[in-house]
C-alpha cells in the first residue's frame, strides 16, 4: 500500500477555502480544494431544481443539508487515509501519448482489478468506480427509507461526480507541477469559479433516468480528460502574453493578504477556455440530479412522505466501513 500512501499524501495538501488559491510562505504555494467549497455547494443546490416533482419537494425541503454536506468528502480527506483516492483518477498513468486512454482500463471494478493490481488502482485514483458504489449506497438508503443516509449519500455522491468533471482530476499533472504551471488546479476550478460563476447559466433541462451509471460516469471522465490539453495550452498562452507583474495580484482574505491570479489574467484565461468551466459545471449538475433520480427509481420509487429520521449513532456505525470491506462488497455486485 506504499503507493497509495504516497499518492494520498500527494493529493491531500489542498486547503479548504475557495478563495485561498495561493497563500505564499516564501516560495511555497498551496492548492485550493476541488471546485472550491462554493462550487461544490452550487452544484448540489442547482441539481435539486432539475428533479421531477415527485422528488423535488423532498430535496428542496432538505436542500440546506445537501448543500452543507457537499464538502464533507473534502473535510474527511485530512483524517481518513482511504478518502483521497476517491476524488480523482490518473488516466495518463495507464497509457502512452497517442494511445486510447481506456484501452487497458476496464470500467468494471473487478475487471480492473484483474487487469491491474489493486494497489495500483488505489494509488492512481478510483473516482469513477466510487461513484458507482455511492449510487448503490444511495439506492439502498432509499430502499431502507433512511432519511439521514439519503441526504448524506446524495450530498456526497454530488461531490464525487463534480470532481470527475474537473479535467485536472484525470491526470498525474494535476497541479501543473510537471509542466512548470504550478497552481493551475486552483486557477481553473476555484479562482475562475470565484470570479465567473455568477454569470453562468445553470438551467439545463430535467434529470433523466440513467440506464447505466457506470457508463455515464466514465463518459464524464473521458470528456474531462479530453479537455486537458486546452487547460494547459491556454494557460501557457496567457502566461506568455501577460507580464509576470500583471499575472498576480494581492487581495485581503480575512486578516491575511493573499497572492492570487489577477483578474486580468483570469479574464484572459477564461476567455480562451471559451465556456469550458461553465460547461463542466452544467454537466456535473445534470449528472448529479440524474443519479439521484436513478437511485430513487431503482429503489422502487418509494413515497418520500413516509421517510422518518433514523438514529444518528446507527447511521455513523453503518458508514464506518473500511475501504477494503467496501471494495470486497463490489465483487458481489454486477456493475450498473
Amino acid at each position: 500500500m506504499a503507493n497509495l500512501l504516497n499518492t494520498t499524501l500527494k493529493h491531500c495538501y489542498k486547503p479548504l477555502f475557495i478563495g485561498l488559491i495561493f497563500l505564499f510562505s516564501g516560495a511555497q504555494q498551496q492548492q485550493s480544494a476541488q471546485w472550491g467549497f462554493a462550487g461544490h455547494q452550487r452544484i448540489n443546490e442547482f441539481a435539486v431544481y432539475l428533479l421531477p416533482l415527485e422528488l423535488q419537494h423532498f430535496f428542496i425541503t432538505h436542500q440546506h443539508e445537501l448543500i452543507a454536506q457537499a464538502v464533507a468528502p473534502d473535510q474527511r480527506r485530512y483524517i481518513q487515509e482511504a478518502e483521497a483516492c476517491r476524488h480523482y483518477i490518473d488516466l495518463d498513468f495507464y497509457y502512452k501519448r497517442g494511445e486510447n486512454p481506456f484501452w487497458n482500463l476496464p470500467q468494471n471494478w473487478q475487471a480492473a482489478k484483474d487487469c491491474h493490481a489493486e494497489d495500483t488502482l488505489l494509488a492512481h485514483g478510483i473516482v469513477p468506480w466510487h461513484v458507482v458504489n455511492m449510487k448503490y449506497r444511495l439506492q439502498k438508503a432509499f430502499e431502507q427509507k433512511n432519511l439521514a443516509l439519503i441526504l448524506k449519500n446524495a450530498a456526497e455522491i454530488g461531490h464525487y461526480i463534480a470532481d470527475a468533471h474537473v479535467p485536472l482530476h484525470t491526470t498525474q499533472n494535476y497541479n501543473g507541477q510537471l509542466t512548470n504551471q504550478y497552481g493551475i488546479h486552483g486557477l481553473w476550478e476555484s479562482r475562475l469559479v470565484e470570479l465567473e460563476a455568477n454569470n453562468y447559466n445553470y438551467w439545463i433541462g430535467k434529470a433523466t433516468y440513467l440506464k447505466s451509471v457506470q457508463q455515464t460516469i466514465w463518459q464524464a471522465v473521458a470528456a474531462s480528460h479530453a479537455a486537458l490539453d486546452s487547460v494547459f495550452l491556454f494557460e501557457k498562452l496567457c502566461s506568455a502574453q501577460i507580464k509576470e507583474a500583471e499575472k498576480y495580484s494581492f487581495e485581503q482574505r480575512g486578516s491575511v493578504m493573499t497572492k492570487v491570479y489577477s483578474q486580468k489574467f483570469c479574464q484572459a484565461y477564461h476567455s480562451k477556455l471559451n465556456g469550458m468551466v461553465e460547461r463542466r459545471m452544467r454537466a456535473a449538475i445534470l449528472m448529479v440530479s440524474s443519479v439521484w433520480y436513478t437511485a430513487w427509481v431503482d429503489a422502487g420509487q418509494p413515497d418520500m412522505r413516509q421517510f422518518n429520521e433514523n438514529d444518528p449513532l446507527k447511521i455513523e456505525a453503518q458508514e464506518k466501513d473500511s475501504l477494503p470491506v467496501m471494495l470486497n462488497r463490489w465483487k458481489q455486485r454486477s456493475c450498473h
